[in-house]
């Protein structure tokens, strides 16, 4: 969950106020990049330590025994409406292999800056618009839970300036739409005919095919969304942070033939947790796979994310997911199906005895 606590007197409210167009805005120094886009992101001048090896031990799970085989795949056939449970009840067991199959994720967890002009109804609050305008990065803003996306924006300090309203030019009052700021609309009664289909005079309207707007009560304008009515802005540099957690996941298969996408809510033995502000590549891990997975990922994430965000922690894990094919006899054919993860999950594309409605999912 991503906390944002708005005790913080610089926190932007969101009250749907836009600012002037950039060109229009001062130039403040340390931001002069704001150009008519009205956006800039800035680098976090992050230096990332020098590259060290990091060395793990595996572990290797067996098969799983045929009585567990047997009974996560009657409690599979039972799950199907379509299903006879015979072929898991009455199975012959030929062959049971056991699958190493492992599960490397990087977790890079970043905080990036970028600064926009916002503003907000000018009220006669204090204009905060004298003093240096500090930095986006050393303005401090409190990191929230690890690993967990949350955005949040803040007042860049020194940056406010009251300027007119430019959507209402500085009025308080915009035009109303409806009526086109003339405060009558067409009576809906007689379709602006002035009178009824039995050609009686519209009492709604007393013949004028005209009524009162509803959305201006007839003055023909409307308060300016933009000002609340003010009629002037309190503009101000908007800093708006953004951390997200930025996953890079590698499932090391050796062609078993099994789905492996149905691995992605599915729980590992974890082999390595290492977390820290920068990790380091792991090696010398008994499948080479695993030692190139973790290469690459830490490469491309360095490369992708050093100079645009401030990485602020990573995590690594290594899962090993056990995964069992079973070879089995049932009514002279010969089957497989996989047993997997630590759950017991049970996959299978060729059940011997099920209705010709059904089909694996």
């Amino acid at each position: 969950m991503c906390a944002v606590h708005h005790s913080d007197t610089n926190t932007v409210p969101n009250d749907g106020a836009t600012a002037p167009p950039a060109d229009l805005m001062p130039v403040v120094p340390g931001y002069e990049s704001l150009g008519p886009n009205g956006e800039n992101r800035f680098m976090s001048g992050q230096k990332l330590r020098t590259q060290l090896k990091f060395t793990c031990h595996v572990l290797s799970i067996p098969a799983i025994a045929e009585e567990l085989a047997q009974e996560a795949f009657i409690k599979y056939a039972s799950s199907k409406c379509c299903y006879s449970s015979k072929p898991a009840k009455e199975m012959v067991f030929t062959d049971l292999q056991s699958l190493n199959t492992y599960r490397y994720r990087l977790e890079t967890f970043t905080e990036s800056r970028t600064t926009e002009w916002d503003s907000e109804p000018y009220n006669g609050q204090v204009v905060d618009a004298f003093g240096v305008a500090p930095a986006p990065w050393s303005i401090p803003v409190p990191i929230p839970s690890l690993f967990q996306d949350c955005k949040k924006s803040v007042r860049v300090p020194h940056t406010s300036t009251v300027k007119g309203c430019h959507s209402c030019l500085n009025l308080g009052r915009s035009a109303c739409s409806r009526c086109v700021n003339s405060g009558r609309t067409r009576c809906g009664s007689c379709s602006g005919m002035g009178r009824t289909s039995s050609d009686q005079r519209c009492i709604m309207c007393q013949g004028s095919g005209m009524i009162r707007c509803h959305s201006c009560g007839g003055v023909g304008s409307i308060t300016c969304k933009t000002c609340k009515g003010q009629g002037k802005l309190l503009c101000f540099i908007k800093l708006k942070i953004t951390w997200k957690n930025n996953m890079n996941v590698a499932v090391i298969d050796k062609g078993s033939g099994f789905p492996v996408e149905l691995l992605d809510q599915i729980t590992g033995e974890k082999l390595l947790t290492d977390m820290a502000a920068v990790v380091y590549p792991v090696v010398s891990f008994p499948d080479s796979s695993v030692n190139a997975a973790s290469e690459s990922a830490v490469r491309e994430h360095q490369a992708q994310f050093a100079t645009t965000c401030r990485i602020l922690q990573q995590r690594q894990t290594i899962e090993l997911i056990p995964i069992t094919r079973v070879h089995y006899a049932w009514n002279e054919k010969t089957h497989i199906y996989f047993v997997y993860g630590t759950e017991h999950k049970v996959y299978t594309k060729d059940y011997p005895a099920k209705c010709c409605c059904c089909s694996i999912l």
